[in-house]
């Protein structure tokens, strides 16, 4: 049973869509990268009924305590892990939780860490510059805003949040420094570019110092290369982000993984020697309906792209029985622990 706590009030986004993608069966083993307000895991763990097993990720302790008490009834089909998804392999390794039918990232910020964390993550609120995931993150967005210097600050702001206004916002930002709260900086990047529209001036910025604190990029292309590893044939890769910069990486590394040669064009003859290990799900981006975004308006920018796994049998298999092996599991029953076992042993040896 799953308790209907404070978590139980996050809306997952295009949750009916992400059941899909992951083609969620009973029995199945799933990561949630970004367990969040654990939506989309509770959603998971009742399809893959019975027998459904999450391993629950997020580098937020308070979203760890929040649904450890959300899901206080299911002790045993789900296994909470206070780390970031950049570090998806190790987990996976340490908890014995591999290979997987499915993998999901939700890259947006849960209402948590919007509402009630008191971490600076939205100028809704005002509060402390902090925007840290983990407190055990050294720099906060107050010692970026406060200590970088002009030109470095508005390079943060024009690559991460897009912001074609960065070099002003920064001139202004150096100008009032010290600035300790996000209602100050808020008043501060208003005050610099006016506000016109529906959307906040200050929303570019906040994106890019959030993205800069948390090195989210870089942990993203991380997660996404491990997590082609941890599944198990035809396991589903899930991933939904929400602005151009995430959805980008992950329509590259998609693309990438789904094709056979790599090479340069004009290059006479392949030499990079790169095979296919996913078979795109959807080649057109999935978003959210009309309906989902008047009912859930933080939805309104997700995207939604996911690949399924395949494996060649030249990839980990050599003798007449992996090959064997490799039939069984395309029949859709390598679920048996055996089999898992004999997948296991292919992963660590690749």
């Amino acid at each position: 049973m799953i308790k209907r706590g404070s978590a139980s009030t996050h809306t997952p986004v295009l949750l009916a869509e992400v059941l899909e993608a992951l083609a969620v069966q009973p029995g199945g083993r799933y990561i949630d990268g970004t367990l969040g307000g654990g939506g989309h895991a509770a959603a998971i763990l009742e399809q893959s009924s019975p027998g459904g097993q999450v391993l629950g990720i997020d580098a937020d302790p308070t979203a760890i305590a929040a649904a450890r008490e959300r899901f206080q009834g299911s002790p045993d089909s789900i296994l909470f892990v206070n780390d970031n998804f950049t570090n998806l392999q190790s987990i996976c390794i340490k908890y014995d939780f591999f290979p997987v039918h499915g993998i999901l990232f939700d890259l947006g910020l849960s209402s948590l860490q919007l509402k009630e964390s008191g971490r600076g993550f939205s100028f809704q609120h005002d509060a402390p510059l902090d925007m840290r995931f983990s407190p055990t993150q050294k720099a906060t967005a107050a010692d970026i805003v406060n200590n970088t210097t002009e030109t470095r600050l508005a390079g943060i702001i024009r690559t991460y949040g897009e912001e074609s206004q960065s070099a002003r916002i920064a001139r202004f930002i150096v100008n009032e420094r010290p600035i300790e709260t996000t209602g100050q900086l808020a008043g501060i990047i208003e005050k610099a570019v006016g506000r016109r529209g529906k959307i906040h001036p200050a929303t570019r910025t906040f994106q890019a110092l959030r993205i800069a604190v948390n090195n989210e990029l870089d942990n993203l292309e991380s997660a996404l290369k491990q997590a082609v590893d941890l599944l198990g044939y035809e396991g589903r890769l899930v991933v939904i982000s929400y602005h151009s910069l995430e959805d980008r990486i992950v329509k590259q590394f998609m693309q990438k993984e789904a094709r056979g040669c790599i090479c340069p064009p004009g290059t006479p003859a392949c030499i990079c020697g790169h095979t296919p290990s996913l078979r795109l799900i959807n080649r057109k981006v999935i978003i959210p309906t009309d309906t989902e975004i008047r009912n859930n308006p933080r939805s309104r920018s997700a995207k939604l792209r996911a690949a399924e796994r395949i494996i060649a049998q030249d990839d980990c298999y050599a003798t007449t029985e992996d090959h064997t092996f490799l039939t069984i599991a395309r029949s859709q029953v390598w679920r048996r622990p055996a089999l898992l076992q004999k997948i296991k042993g292919a992963l660590l040896a690749a």
